[in-house]
């Protein structure tokens, strides 16, 4: 006889049920409610799972670097919960589109967004770049629209159609257009106003198309890459804080996460931002407003009456001082110190190969030559760092004691409790050659540097065919690896003034493995409003319960508790149905009795 054994059960509720001795109904009843069992068991058993990892979600470490590898996968576009946003970068030499996703606020009004860049099947960041700058229509702004079609098409063809009306797009003109007169501006911007609308259905207006001061771009890199490494959170035990005064009355220091400050050093310019945790006292009108002009505070939090998100921030940017621009600089005025030189001396130093200017900057034994207008200088490296470096000072504009490149205002650095990453140059002059990327020592950087000036050049060459440099490495960075190695060193310790033991500089050119760019930032920026509308949203909601609003089953204690009603309806009914065997067996057992009673009365 088939029989079910109820295991799961307390060993004083076991139970052994004949199937033959239920009617059909009842084994079918028992089978349905046996199985509506192990499914709640399941699904209980799957919440927990669930419960459990967004309860470690907020701030934890192990939570942060398992949603840094979730990012790294295909984006799930058949979730219907998902938000959408576009960020177009125009940049001077190209544009390039950006789309980025995050799933519903989590109600916690000190919580930003959690924003991700979007990523296609493959697996690969939706991203399309085009050629050339948006700033060459100048002189035809009408066409500016369709200079933007392929990206803005590219990005309407992996957001899900039914939230195009919804995703805000915003395109965002940088140093190119800055260079064009305002009207010519104003035509480019009117032009995408008035017809991007007609084409695409994406939330755009007015607002939503501008030319970025090169400081705004300094303020988007920054919360760009503190909103990678998760230094918007709330702080864990372990983790570096700091106090930060706002600028409310009455209001006490707030300790938070400590930021990381960037530097960056392209071909032309180089730029820094940090916060400024402390309130500044300027020692003069001057400095004050000198200050203004490099210092943004911003709220990054949806609600502007608190100040958790708060931050003050310096940035600036230095044209001319990459390291292309100055080499350039440099070689400028080499040329003419030797001209003038030689007029005084009557002498012809440089001006013949035979008889080369002698440069600290260049490698041992090196040559090259300066073209100038109708002059040309030759030059003989001398592989002299430390003479490079005093060379190379002068061209930081440092006068009248000012304590930044070009005399330009520095709010103060707590260089005690402050952390900053370089990027771009400070990692390509530290790792291409030098093999130093990473985390930054003076020390050790110096006396690397000072070992490659003072190389033979045929060596050098030699290196590079045994591929003993980077693969980014050529000629040309052999060639001013010298110059731009000291000139790195001079921005860093004599331009910003850190410390030769600061323990707390990296180099980097990505960050966990991907690319940071300002646009991540901006879309940050211009999006912290949005989870107010939503906890606007749900306060409603709560002002107006009802049991039929879908939000009812994601309410964690409401989802237990049925499960739990569930649970102890299968346990009662299980207890009933033994009630009722036992009962039936009773009455078995007595008309058995009854039978073999009659049958003895009935022998003879």
């Amino acid at each position: 006889m088939a029989r079910i054994t109820l295991s799961c059960l307390p060993a004083s509720w076991y139970c052994s049920v004949s199937l033959l001795s239920l009617s059909c109904a009842t084994r079918h009843r028992l089978l349905l409610l046996l199985l509506l069992f192990i499914t709640s068991a399941l699904l209980l058993a799957t919440y927990q799972g669930q419960l459990w990892g967004s309860q470690r979600r907020p701030g934890g470490r192990v939570n942060k670097y398992l949603s840094i590898a979730e990012s790294m996968e295909a984006t799930d576009i058949r979730n219907s919960a998902l938000n959408y946003g576009i960020v177009v970068d125009c940049g001077s030499s190209g544009s390039r589109v950006f789309v980025y996703y995050w799933p519903p606020h989590n109600g916690n009004p000190h919580t930003l967004l959690d924003i991700r860049q979007m990523r296609d099947g493959d697996r690969k960041p939706v991203v399309k770049k085009i050629k050339p700058g948006i700033s060459t229509l100048a002189n035809t702004p009408t066409q500016a629209s369709d200079y933007l079609e392929p990206l803005l098409s590219f990005a309407a063809a992996h957001v899900p159609m039914g939230k195009h009306k919804e995703t805000p797009l915003y395109i965002l003109c940088t140093a190119g257009m800055r260079l064009l007169p305002d009207s010519q501006q104003a035509a480019i911007l009117e032009d995408l106003v008035n017809d991007v609308p007609l084409e695409f259905d994406f939330l755009f207006s007015r607002s939503h198309a501008e030319v970025i001061s090169g400081k705004q771009e300094g303020v988007y890199a920054w919360i760009g890459i503190n909103f990678v490494l998760g230094r918007f959170d709330h702080p864990d035990e372990e983790d570096a804080t700091v106090e930060v005064t706002t600028g409310s009355e009455n209001q006490p220091p707030i300790s938070r996460r400590r930021t990381v400050g960037i530097m960056d050093m392209g071909g032309a310019s180089l730029q820094i931002a940090y916060e400024v945790p402390s309130a500044i006292t300027f020692s003069s009108t001057q400095e004050e407003e000198a200050g203004k002009s490099v210092l943004a505070e911003f709220n990054l939090g949806c609600d502007v009456e608190q100040t958790q998100h708060v931050y003050r921030v310096y940035v600036t940017t230095f044209l001319g001082f990459g390291g292309n621009m100055a080499r350039q600089r440099y070689e400028d005025q080499l040329v003419n110190s030797t001209l003038a030189r030689n007029r005084y001396v009557a002498a012809e130093t440089g001006l013949r190969e035979d008889k080369p200017h002698l440069d600290p900057c260049l490698p041992v034994e090196m040559s090259d030559v300066i073209v100038r207008d109708n002059h040309t200088l030759h030059l003989r490296g001398q592989g002299d760092w430390s003479r490079c470096r005093e060379a190379v000072r002068p061209f930081l504009g440092l006068h009248n004691g000012t304590i930044s490149p070009q005399g330009v205002y520095q709010a103060p650095i707590n260089f005690s409790n402050s952390e900053f990453y370089g990027f771009s140059e400070f990692y390509y002059c530290m790792e291409d050659v030098l093999r130093m990327g990473g985390q930054y020592s003076s020390q050790k950087y110096s006396q690397a540097a000072k070992d490659y000036c003072s190389t033979k050049w045929s060596t050098l060459k030699q290196r590079l065919d045994n591929q003993l440099f980077s693969q980014q490495a050529d000629l040309s960075r052999l060639r001013y690896q010298c110059f731009k190695s000291a000139w790195v060193y001079e921005v860093v310790h004599s331009g910003f003034r850190f410390p030769f033991d600061y323990p707390s500089l990296k180099t980097a050119q990505l960050v966990f493995d991907k690319e940071i760019q300002w646009t991540l930032g901006a879309i940050l920026f211009k999006t912290r409003f949005l989870p107010l509308r939503d906890l606007q949203q749900e306060t409603l909601r709560q002002n107006h319960p009802s049991w039929l609003r879908p939000s009812f089953v994601y309410n964690h204690h409401l989802f237990s508790l049925c499960l739990l009603v569930v649970v102890l309806a299968i346990l009662l009914y299980i207890l009933r149905l033994r009630r009722i065997h036992q009962r039936e067996l009773r009455q078995a057992e007595a008309l058995d009795l009854l039978w073999t009673e009659e049958g003895e009365a009935l022998l003879p």
